[in-house]
């Protein structure tokens, strides 16, 4: 079996401005560092299609996609005082989402075992009706309505490891029992949101799990922190699908934060979290690129994590 990637050109159309963090050549650099990479040839390359605008309804508001689609159409300009647009932003953000939507077909249907999705603009802080934190459309988010709505996924679990937590994301399911999102992040740190009181709401009550870690967390500290919370929770859940919001910024060069992961603990946690996979939902996992702002650490965190992948597509 391969693991699936997706990337697109248009993805690097996407500028947020200058000086901005969440820059072009972030996917410049992880394209080129996979390109290049000997995994490069254990990969089924898929091209990304455009989404239909009734599968980003399914997680976002219409007059929100409408202010998107304005503001790019007008040649771009801010959404809020974080996430800039320019003219292709809002194709851009179309195919994100799209990527999502053929790799989930891709996996579902046998052609690959997992992937990830190389997108910007990224997504878990995207709400409902309002941009967040660089973020236009919950990419990780469509993609688990459209896992349950397509395929009848009723048990998908959403690890957020971006060192930001995924506010978007938690509110998207925080009343639904059938997706249970956990993260580990930086507190405090923007957005704000992720402490540990936050379990979810109503039915989705006990399916939101915060892992909220100090600045300077260690790797020896975050590992201890996964493996006693994180994996376990997952394999309670035992899911049918597993997605992942894959920050990079919890790297020790991150500009952003503070955590101290190595560039190789993303494939400790990754290799972990495909042998929960294998175990559960026959491998079905799928990445989605989400921060991450040191180049080096970035493409560096992104190489660990796909080699984990492959290694475990190729046990399949």
């Amino acid at each position: 079996m391969k693991t699936a990637y997706l990337f697109d050109p248009i993805f690097i159309q996407h500028d947020p401005g200058f000086g901005h963090p969440e820059r072009p050549e972030r996917l410049v650099a992880i394209h080129s560092a996979i390109s290049e990479s000997p995994l490069w040839k254990e990969l089924l390359v898929l091209k990304p299609q455009k989404a239909d605008i009734e599968i980003i309804e399914k997680n976002h508001s219409k007059k929100y996609i409408e202010e998107v689609k304005r503001t790019a159409e007008k040649g771009g300009g801010y959404l809020d005082m974080d996430t800039g647009l320019s003219a292709k932003s809002f194709e851009a953000a179309l195919y994100a989402v799209g990527a999502g939507v053929v790799a989930c077909d891709a996996i579902m249907e046998g052609k690959a075992v997992n992937g990830f999705c190389a997108v910007r603009p990224p997504g878990h802080h995207a709400e409902y009706d309002y941009a967040s934190g660089f973020c236009l459309f919950n990419n990780v988010a469509i993609a688990a309505r459209y896992l349950r709505e397509k395929y009848g996924c009723e048990r998908i679990a959403i690890f957020d490891w971006d060192v930001h937590h995924g506010n978007g994301t938690q509110h998207s399911f925080e009343e639904d029992d059938t997706v249970f999102y956990l993260s580990t992040h930086q507190m405090p740190l923007f957005p704000g949101t992720g402490s540990e009181r936050e379990i979810g709401k109503g039915k989705g009550k006990g399916y939101t799990l915060n892992v909220p870690l100090e600045p300077g967390t260690t790797e020896r500290e975050y590992l201890h922190a996964f493996r006693k919370k994180i994996i376990p929770a997952i394999e309670s859940f035992k899911p049918n699908f597993i997605l992942i919001s894959a920050g990079f910024d919890a790297h020790k060069n991150d500009p952003l934060a503070s955590i101290k992961l190595e560039s190789r603990t993303y494939y400790t946690i990754t290799k972990e979290l495909t042998e929960l996979a294998q175990e559960h939902c026959g491998g079905k996992m799928l990445a989605f690129l989400e921060g991450g702002y040191n180049l080096t650490a970035l493409s560096e965190g992104v190489l660990n994590m796909m080699e984990a992948l492959v290694e475990s597509a190729k046990e399949r």
